[in-house]
């Protein structure tokens, strides 16, 4: 078994694109599966399609990073165990605590699938002895491709303007994609740290108001926030879900703008020096 050699799960998502290059560059040969063909143009990265139905398996990798959701990782159980996986990293999110008393029904579902997803894998893991790593990160962004940030940027491009509910009082640590993949990266091949979860979060603890202004910012434009009572959300959000992009906001997500969602990754900066970046959007972080 090639002890630097690391399968990926999710390798074609915001982070896996982030976390390819920084394998490679550690020196790293990476089997990256994808559901679509893909070819690769760099020395020491191999794409194989999936799912696992019918997939040859003609060497041993030891070490795995999953990017997938992590409720859907235990499909791909027998196929961790036929590739002769010991150590496995799995992403999962804060929004399994954030959600879980949520007022909308389908997002105490996703929180609930991040538990019991955490859980499953955790048991699944020690029931074959294999070491797992959970990382649960905080708000990611990066590359224009997050479904947090570019969606501000895409509403502020739209419409001139964000609207702001309870004050966006609430506090928030959004954190690269760009330092999810680092982490990653640096946990795979530390067998120091073993069997157990881990929050992950930025620098910067700043308002969900100042994160927006900062949004203004990156795309150069005037900030202008426009407040709105939460006694009228319901009507503002009524408003703002006729266009297709904004259908699944809800009144929770308006409800949490005035709650502080602030993660402490202190674990993870001893164990892996994990050092993320202060909340600056470059040109690239910025949708087109």
């Amino acid at each position: 078994m090639d002890d630097r050699h690391v399968g990926v799960f999710g390798a074609r998502s915001l982070v896996g694109e982030c976390l390819l290059p920084v394998l490679l560059d550690a020196g790293w040969k990476v089997t990256a599966l994808s559901r679509q063909s893909m070819v690769s143009n760099r020395p020491g990265l191999e794409w194989r399609q999936w799912p696992a139905d019918g997939m040859d398996v003609d060497c041993s990798i030891g070490q795995w990073i999953s990017l997938l959701p992590i409720w859907i990782l235990p499909e791909y159980f027998p196929l961790l165990e036929r590739y002769g996986a010991q150590r496995v990293v799995a992403l999962s999110s804060t929004s399994r605590f954030v959600k879980v008393a949520s007022s909308e029904p389908w997002e105490r579902e996703q929180a609930t699938l991040l538990a019991d997803g955490e859980e499953n894998f955790q048991a699944w893991a020690e029931s074959t002895g294999k070491q797992w790593l959970v990382f649960r990160p905080t708000l990611v962004y990066g590359l224009g491709r997050d479904k947090n940030i570019s969606e501000m940027a895409r509403f502020i491009r739209r419409f001139g303007f964000f609207p702001l509910f309870a004050g966006g009082r609430g506090l928030r640590q959004p954190i690269h994609a760009g330092d999810v993949a680092k982490v990653c990266a640096a946990a795979v091949g530390n067998v120091s740290a073993s069997n157990r979860a881990y929050d992950i979060s930025g620098a910067d603890m700043l308002t969900y108001r100042d994160m927006v202004v900062e949004v203004f910012r990156g795309l150069g434009r005037r900030p202008m926030l426009v407040p709105v009572p939460l006694w009228s959300a319901r009507l503002a959000l009524s408003l703002v879900r006729l266009h297709p992009r904004y259908r699944h906001w809800s009144v929770a997500m308006l409800e949490r703008m005035g709650q502080d969602l602030v993660f402490d990754h202190a674990q993870a900066a001893q164990d892996f020096a994990f050092q993320p970046k202060g909340f600056v959007l470059a040109a690239e972080d910025v949708p087109a």
